[in-house]
């Protein structure tokens, strides 16, 4: 039952990730079929992002009242249910009133299944199930490629939309599987929002959590960038160059699962920052040989591979199981707020200063998540000794 239960969550983490790809992937040919601007994009990721802050706030209240599996389903359908409507979607206002439900599906989904694994399963499985994210969020492109070459966009998103659907059938006759005996922890009251910021550590880690969603984000979405205005390259090499990032960072997760265990959460962020660093001042050296950067950016990402599941995985450790659902809803808040507003922020600074100035940009977040996060740790650590 262990083992299947846990393969069901594998799969939830797939659904996670396969949408998350899609609309940017499509984008080019959508924004053309709808007649909007290229930027128009930016509404639509908005809107997403708001919605998913708002349900990651709100998700500590909806999993005490439903129970994870509840939640996890039930934001699996709508997922699916949005999907299969932007595959039907001819006007831009549609989009963005599809992009309300998905944004508050997702951010439902990603905080229940965090919180879950971190409560009842170990490390490993938190960076391997955050792999099966990337797995998802890799495929999506390909999919949507398929489509535009045979019968447009929408065959993308319904090519996802049906597949979500499957998944969310496979939940649906799994119900029995999810622990039946919640902790002690879930079934108390809720500290609430304002009670998991005051607990100690917990604004420091909401800093650092930030800090490091700020830079993977912004790494991501710049790369291909980057390689044209600084390396001089095409934009379809960039492209693929690009996707390194994404590639050395479901890799590193792969591998970071085996020893993970061993190190545990607070040593894989160490390692994983200290490699992320690394990568990013390979960036810094001037050369006009792209072979450097290429390298700098595929090490960047396997150094970001463990931060984030490590961040996710040590909340009940450092913070309390009883609060543990509260403080995920906040953190995962956090880091979008870093993925909405910081790649923006650095596009409107590479405008002043040139996109020469990526890798100084990612070592400043770098260090502030560094410096969080090892905060966060110590105070966390000094409250359990005086508990």
């Amino acid at each position: 039952m262990y083992l299947l239960l846990l393969a069901v969550i594998y799969l939830a983490f797939v659904s996670l990730g396969l949408p998350d790809s899609l609309l940017g992937a499509g984008w080019p040919v959508i924004h053309e079929e709808l007649n909007v601007p290229v930027s128009y994009m930016g509404v639509v990721t908005m809107v997403i992002s708001g919605c998913t802050i708002l349900s990651g706030l709100t998700s500590d209240f909806l999993t005490r009242k439903m129970g994870a599996k509840w939640v996890v389903t039930a934001s699996v359908i709508i997922s699916a249910g949005v999907l299969l409507g932007f595959s039907l979607a001819d006007r831009f206002w549609l989009l963005i009133v599809l992009a309300v439900p998905y944004g508050l599906s997702a951010g439902a989904i990603d905080a229940a299944l965090n919180n879950y694994v971190a409560l009842h399963y170990s490390s490993k499985h938190m960076s391997w199930l955050h792999c099966f994210w990337g797995v998802g969020a890799i495929v999506s492109p390909f999919v949507m490629s398929f489509a535009l070459t045979s019968k447009g966009w929408q065959q993308g998103f319904r090519i996802i939309g049906w597949v979500q659907m499957g998944i969310a059938l496979v939940l649906l006759l799994t119900l029995s599987l999810w622990k039946k005996t919640e902790d002690a922890g879930e079934k108390q009251k809720s500290v609430g929002i304002a009670g998991a910021i005051k607990i100690k550590g917990v604004p420091f880690m909401l800093a650092g959590f930030f800090a490091y969603c700020a830079a993977e984000a912004t790494a991501m979405q710049w790369a291909s960038t980057y390689f044209v205005q600084v390396k001089h390259l095409s934009e379809e090499l960039a492209a693929q160059l690009a996707s390194l990032f994404y590639i050395g960072m479901t890799a590193g997760r792969f591998a970071g699962g085996f020893f993970t265990d061993r190190l545990g959460d607070r040593r894989m962020i160490t390692l994983g920052t200290c490699v992320m660093t690394a990568g990013i001042i390979l960036m810094l050296i001037p050369t006009q040989s792209y072979g450097l950067s290429v390298a700098a950016f595929l090490i960047t990402g396997l150094g970001c591979a463990p931060v984030y599941p490590a961040i996710v995985h040590s909340a009940p450790q450092n913070f309390g199981r009883e609060n543990s659902g509260a403080v995920m809803g906040i953190l995962l808040a956090s880091a979008y707020v870093g993925t909405t507003l910081v790649p923006p922020l650095f596009g409107v600074t590479a405008e002043k200063l040139g996109f020469e100035a990526l890798p100084l940009f990612l070592l400043a977040f770098a260090l502030l998540m560094a410096a969080m996060t090892h905060i966060s740790f110590a105070k966390a650590k000094a409250n359990l000794a005086t508990a």
